[in-house]
């Protein structure tokens, strides 16, 4: 059984587009950014860079940028664009770079969607060097358990009310819109903390940032669903 990605990867591309979702262009894409400057990082991998979106932001400020994506059309889109950008057809759980490479590693919303969380967070901190810096960004798992087990309810002003249920459970699930229909894991928070925390890792930074444009701005800072970490290799 597979995930979906490789028959939704050209509705993927159509729907990123130039720019990008909401959550990327209005949410995330600027405290990463502020995030991987911070960390004056040369040498960065990206897990999961699907078209390459991400990575040819960073290509410009950084030595070098290289992504990784199980999804082989993905990763051709990505080469086809060109770009000082590095690119392999990979999983997170099996990375194929050498021990203490990088000084940043970041998984920018792909989280979601590796099936072995411990064995990709023992490949990111193998390949990071001493002290390196693994930034994330990862829906909240309120959010997953709503998306995918809760019950959605329409209100008469046009919201929509998400019910959370079976939080505390492990368990993958289909999203579809689109065209585009893959598969997505739903874990509890206290299941991503204490893995990184058992992989190695500190805690050194936490934020939900707040949207500062788009149409679904104010909506979103009701009730915001993404957040950002970033943790040290000990």
């Amino acid at each position: 059984m597979t995930d979906g990605w490789d028959t939704s990867a050209q509705a993927w591309i159509a729907s990123m587009g130039d720019s990008g979702d909401f959550s990327r262009t209005h949410v995330l894409d600027a405290p990463m950014l502020a995030r991987v400057a911070k960390c004056q990082s040369n040498h960065v991998l990206d897990l999961g860079c699907g078209e390459g979106r991400f990575c040819r932001m960073l290509a410009p400020s950084v030595d070098q940028v290289v992504g990784i994506d199980p999804t082989e059309a993905l990763i051709d889109h990505a080469r086809a664009l060109g770009g000082d950008a590095t690119y392999h057809v990979a999983k997170a759980e099996s990375l194929p770079c050498e021990a203490n490479t990088f000084d940043l590693v970041v998984s920018y919303l792909s989280l979601i969607d590796i099936p072995d969380i411990p064995a990709a967070l023992a490949e990111a901190h193998r390949v990071l060097r001493p002290h390196g810096r693994l930034l994330i960004t990862n829906l909240n798992s309120w959010t997953t358990a709503s998306q995918s087990r809760g019950t959605p309810t329409k209100n008469p002003d046009g919201t929509t009310t998400m019910i959370m249920d079976h939080y505390f459970e492990n368990f993958s699930s289909w999203a579809e819109w689109s065209g585009i229909r893959i598969q997505n894991w739903h874990r509890p928070q206290s299941f991503y903390m204490q893995s990184l925390l058992k992989a190695g890792f500190g805690l050194t930074h936490f934020d939900e940032p707040q949207a500062t444009g788009g149409a679904r701005g104010e909506t979103y800072n009701r009730a915001p669903y993404l957040h950002i970490m970033e943790w040290q290799k000990l």
